[in-house]
């Protein structure tokens, strides 16, 4: 496994259809009663809001398969298994999927959760359950026949696949068919709009062609070790993305920069209680910025645009409101899309400052 998220573990079964790569982002939880690693699950996305983006009509009228074929191809890789590699460059901030769940469950139930999603499966149209039993799967239970137990197999595809999907947990087989990279490593990121009841998935940075389209399964700010244990227990795959295959001192060098801008997010929260204040807020964002620059990692760059915009409006400065205002509307239009709910917010703070629900509620600093 590399790089990405290895679906098929050694010592784990794939599926009839044959082992793929599918993602996943995060561990299921158990019940008491039964191994229901379950379903308050994955409640990881990228920028921990859900927010609406609309999708063009012609990419609406487009049939998925050849939208998806002019995109990116899903290939053998390798060491990995399934992985996506894009068909052409893939610009910075392009729309690559846009996708409906099969189906949705609630993140707490009163039933089997395998009998749920079994049931789930039975009401999914015929012509798209091959693209759900393609997936691959870990940490199934070593008693279970999977030539038997379509059941529990279906469970574990579920739980080492699916993502939050607003309330409740989703599975989307053609997203899940990406594989994972850290730090610096992923380029693309996914999201759920809530409006529209689908993921919509972005380039975070440019893809050349023939290159793999990679997102992320866990929080990245984390030194290599943690980040592979995590890995390993939850995905089954020793991570060998490019960060991970540095040479120990790079990596080292690395981590020491991961550690760092989580450090500094911890401070910069420290703002909104009053121990530091406006200009040293600002500054703290510059320092996770410039790290970030030193890191690769581009990650979550429009809120954190948003949040300097916040503390700069709360100071009642509305030159560096408007700034980092459009520095949010950057990162929001390559993050979520140029006309989602956030980057729209931005816009308007660019055009009144003052408009922010937070303006002047802090002394006069300019930050």
């Amino acid at each position: 496994m590399s790089s990405s998220r290895k679906r098929k573990a050694p010592g784990t079964v794939a599926n009839k259809a044959g082992p793929s790569h599918i993602p996943h982002r995060t561990k299921p939880q158990t019940t008491s009663w039964t191994r229901t690693v379950f379903i308050a699950i994955i409640l990881v996305t990228i920028t921990g809001t859900l927010y609406y983006y609309p999708i063009s009509n012609d990419d609406k009228e487009t049939p998925v398969e050849e939208r998806d074929a002019s995109i990116f191809s899903v290939q053998d890789i390798p060491g990995k298994g399934k992985g996506v590699i894009a068909a052409r460059d893939i610009q910075q901030g392009e729309l690559i999927i846009y996708e409906k769940p099969l189906f949705i469950v609630p993140p707490k139930i009163s039933v089997s959760p395998s009998s749920l999603i079994h049931s789930n499966l039975q009401r999914v149209d015929p012509r798209d359950r091959p693209a759900f039993f393609n997936l691959s799967y870990v940490n199934l239970p070593p008693e279970v026949d999977p030539e038997e137990d379509e059941a529990e197999v279906a469970l574990a595809i579920f739980q080492t696949n699916a993502v939050a999907a607003g309330g409740g947990v989703g599975i989307f087989p053609r997203m899940a068919r990406l594989n994972h990279g850290c730090s610096s490593a992923f380029n693309v990121v996914y999201t759920w709009r809530e409006r529209e009841g689908a993921l919509v998935v972005h380039a975070l940075k440019g893809v050349k062609k023939g290159q793999e389209l990679l997102t992320t399964y866990s929080t990245m700010r984390q030194p290599r070790a943690i980040r592979r244990a995590y890995l390993r227990e939850h995905y089954g795959f020793e991570c060998q993305c490019q960060v991970c295959s540095l040479s120990d001192a790079e990596s080292k060098a690395s981590d020491a920069r991961l550690v760092a801008i989580s450090d500094l997010y911890s401070r910069f929260g420290t703002w909104s209680e009053g121990s530091i204040n406006g200009k040293q807020a600002i500054d703290i964002v510059k320092q996770i910025w410039t790290l970030g620059e030193e890191e690769g990692y581009f990650s979550e760059r429009g809120q954190l645009a948003a949040d300097a915009a916040w503390v700069a409006a709360a100071h009642w400065d509305a030159g560096a409101t408007r700034e980092w205002a459009e520095v949010g509307l950057e990162w929001y239009s390559y993050e979520l899309g140029s006309d989602s709910e956030p980057a729209e917010s931005m816009r308007a703070l660019m055009g009144d400052p003052e408009r922010h629900h937070a303006w002047g509620s802090r002394e006069r600093m300019y930050v």
